[in-house]
This record gives C-alpha cells, structure tokens and sequence, in this order.
C-alpha cells in the first residue's frame, strides 16, 4: 500500500500537482486510520491529504484509479458471474429464447446486452452495470496487450455499440410516458443522465485497470499525463480544454480581486490626524502615546484593456478579457479595446455578452477593428488609439496590451504607444508566445519593450496568475 502510495505522488507531482514531503507523509498517516479494503474511504483520505485545489480533483481521481486500482471483475479468460438472480429470472436472461437458458452474461446475444444494459441503468443496479461494462469492453474494444496507448481509442469502441445517447432518449420517453409531474420527470431524467455517465465513467475505470494489469501503473500514467487547467496554453487549446479554462477562469478571477483588495488595503499610506490624537493623548496626561491616522481613502485605479484579436491570438484575448472583466470590481473604470489593423472599443458589448464571440460576430459584421485587410497592423492600431483615446489615459491609468507583436512587417509605430505610457501610470504588454520567440521574424515586441513597465510571458492560466497578483 505505501509503494502504491509513492508511485501516485511521484505520478502527481509529474503532472504538476504540488505535493510536499509532509503531505506524502499525511497521506500515509492517514491511510493507517482508514479500512484499506473500502476503495472509496482510502480515495477520500488520500485526497483530503494531497489535493489542495479543487481543479487538481479530477487529475487526482485519474491517478488514483491507476495506483489504487481493484483486481478487474470481468478478464477475458475468466469465468463471468451468473445474473439470473440480478435480473430477477430463475434460469434465464432477458433476450434469450425460451426458458431455462443460460444465466451467464457472456452467453447473451448483442441485442440481449443491450436490453439488459437498459433495464440496469433503468433499475440503477450498479453490480450490473459493472458486469455489463467487463463484458462491452471483452467484445468490442479489441484491447492489444503491450501496446503503449492511453485507451481513448478502446473507450469510443467498447460504447459505440451501446449508444448511450439513443438509450437515454429511450429511458426519457419511457419516464415520459408515466404520466409523471413536470418535476418528477425532470428528477427521473436527470437521475438517468447520471446513471448513464456513471457507467460511462465506469467503462473507462475498466479499460484502465486492464491497462494497469497489462503494462504497470507507472507505463499507463504517462500515456494518460494531460495538462493541468492552469498549464494549458492559450494558443493551442483544443475545443475541450477551452471549456476546461473556462471553468477555472472564474474561481481564479474572484481569487485574484480579493487579493488585490487585501495588497491594497494593505499597503494604504495615511496623514496623521492630528486633532483626534490630541483628543485620545487626555486619557495619557495630554502624551500622545497612541498616534491616529486618518482613514485613507485611496482612489481605485482605472484599467484599459487592448487586445489583438486576429486568428492567431483570439483563444489567448478570450481568456485574457475575461478574467480582466472579472477584475472591474477592483477598478473604478475597465474599458476594453480590441483591433486587428484597426481598433474599437467594446466596453458596451462586454457588458452585454458573455464572451468575446459576440464581439468576434460584430467586428466580423463590419467595424473599425478591421480596417484595411484583416491582418494584425499593431503601428496602425496604437496610432489609432492615442489619437481617439490617448488624452482619456490618466496618471491613474494601468494599460495592458495583450497580443503576440507580429506585425506582419508593417511598421511599428512605437512612438504611439510612447505618447500613451507617457500619460498612463503603468503600461504592461502580455504575449502568448515563448519568450524565446520574440523578436523573430515579424515580431516586433523589442520595439514596444521599452515603453512598457513589463512585457510578460503569459501562455497559460499560471503565468496569467503570476502577472496580475503583481498589479497594483
């Protein structure tokens, strides 16, 4: 058990999880208090001990299914349990012909499965439903021992033949005609959804013990390591991991406005006030042994926002308006420009609409953020906007550029964004790029450099995180 231990914290810490020695150590305290053979208490101890962020909660589960994982019911080679009695018939199954005939379940037809997979997920018998899992994955996965995969492929086989979508229109239109309260099929449909992704989640937990039984926890964990929420990079985020930041963007956007609130609270400067000290110092015999201070009241700063919107860079602006968005509580003004050779401001429509598509439709209807060919002109942008905004920039002004500086060779424009971070209190540019490809090809980011605060590498949720707790 302790190796098994070892073997999921190594494994987390290579996903990036943070796990120090004392937590490895809590783990095992912790499994010394527990039953050993309940599965489902060791999970719980364990990440009780070793997770501290609740988006680290499904990586943890991933692992723990490798390193924890029970001895596979159902093997191809081993005898299947009998069901006559689980699904209530004495000698026979659903879909045989006659009576008296086979109890086991492999010995079913296909069609027979299936019929007995809906009555399981219909009655939620979970035994069942496991038993059924082993054997859709025995028949149609076509699992090849040796053979370094993560198992996706082996998933989408052993569920094509069940067509969980189909089955639970069929349990729906089933609840439906009961004649039930409008409430009591919502609850019954939504409790089907979740018996439906439960033996989903059960199919796949299968395919990886199988994995671990054929190669080791240690061989399966690296064909299953996927990035963390807040390690996956902006620019190449498939349609998953989109949704995937989403979700984490929120929790952190709410994190980092109550950080900014304390830091500056925190470090507020205040006069002394001298008449209540006076006042106070009677109790001391007129010495002012107590100093008072008058409350502060510190004006919020106000934030611009300017981002490049092109094709190369629209995942990363998406995100990165967004969590600025979140932050307008700490500002007592957030505008939000966007451009692409030409710029225009879209406070109003952020106000409106609950991501940059809307914003992306409306340019993509005609503006003045696309103005000649579509194509990224950063010169012709930053000139654009000190001209119709630059005398709106304050010495309270933080201005962020988000965007990649390749220009496609047209000129930078530089002294645009001179004349902005001249009147601004702070100017900060964020890249989506690996810092070590600035300043090759069209990149014209050493240009811009000198005129901003900070130019940040910020390629995903985690360097996002690192350049805001350090606004002030």
């Amino acid at each position: 058990m302790l190796s098994a231990l070892a073997g999921l914290v190594a494994e987390l810490r290579a996903v990036g999880i943070p796990v120090s020695p004392t937590e490895h150590i809590d783990g095992a305290a912790a499994l010394a208090q527990v039953d050993l053979d309940d599965r489902r208490a060791v999970k719980t101890a364990l990440a009780a001990t070793l997770v501290k962020n609740p988006d680290h909660a499904t990586a943890f589960a991933t692992i723990f299914d490798l390193y924890f994982s029970p001895t596979p019911m159902i093997k191809g080679s081993e005898s299947p349990p009998d069901i006559g009695s689980a699904v209530g018939i004495d000698g026979g199954v659903p879909g045989q012909n006659g009576h008296g005939g086979p109890s086991r379940i492999d010995a079913l037809d296909d069609d027979a499965l299936l019929a007995l997979l809906h009555q399981a997920i219909r009655d939620g018998d979970e035994v069942l439903l496991r038993a059924i899992a082993a054997q859709l994955i025995t028949r149609y996965a076509g699992m090849v021992p040796g053979r370094p995969v993560a198992g996706t492929f082996y998933l989408f086989k052993a569920l094509r033949p069940a067509n969980l979508e189909a089955l639970l229109d069929r349990l729906r239109a089933e609840t439906a005609a009961k004649g039930l309260t409008l409430l009591e099929e919502r609850l019954a449909s939504e409790e089907h959804a979740a018996r439906v992704d439960a033996f989903r989640t059960e199919v796949e937990s299968e395919i990886r013990r199988r994995l671990v039984a054929d190669r080791g926890a240690d061989a399966v964990a690296k064909t299953l390591r996927r990035p963390l929420p807040e390690d996956i990079e902006f620019l190449n985020a498939s349609r998953d991991e989109v949704a995937v930041l989403r979700d984490a963007l929120r929790p952190l956007a709410r994190k980092l406005a109550a950080r900014l609130a304390r830091r500056r609270r925190s470090n507020r400067s205040a006069p002394l006030d001298i008449r209540r000290t006076v006042r106070n110092s009677l109790s001391t015999g007129g010495t002012p042994v107590v100093p008072v201070y008058r409350r502060p009241h510190p004006a919020r700063p106000e934030l611009m926002v300017i981002a490049d919107i092109s094709g190369s860079v629209a995942a990363f602006a998406t995100f990165t308006l967004q969590l600025m968005y979140a932050l307008r509580t700490e500002f007592s003004k957030v505008r939000s420009f966007v451009f692409v050779d030409g710029v225009e401001e879209v406070t109003d429509l952020l106000d409106r609409a609950e991501s940059i598509a809307e914003v992306a439709h409306q340019i993509n209807a005609g503006s003045t953020a696309v103005w000649l060919d579509g194509r990224s002109d950063y010169g012709h942008a930053l000139d654009t906007f000190a001209q119709r905004w630059g005398a709106q920039v304050r010495s309270r002004t933080s201005v962020i550029v988000l965007g990649d500086a390749r220009n496609n060779y047209h000129a930078a424009s530089a002294r645009a964004l001179e004349a902005v971070a001249d009147r601004a209190r702070h100017v900060y540019w964020l890249n989506p790029e690996p810092a070590s490809s600035w300043n090759d090809g069209d990149s014209v980011i050493g240009e811009y450099a000198p005129f901003c605060e900070g130019v940040f590498e910020c390629r995903n949720l985690r360097q996002l995180k690192r350049f805001v707790e350090e606004l002030d």
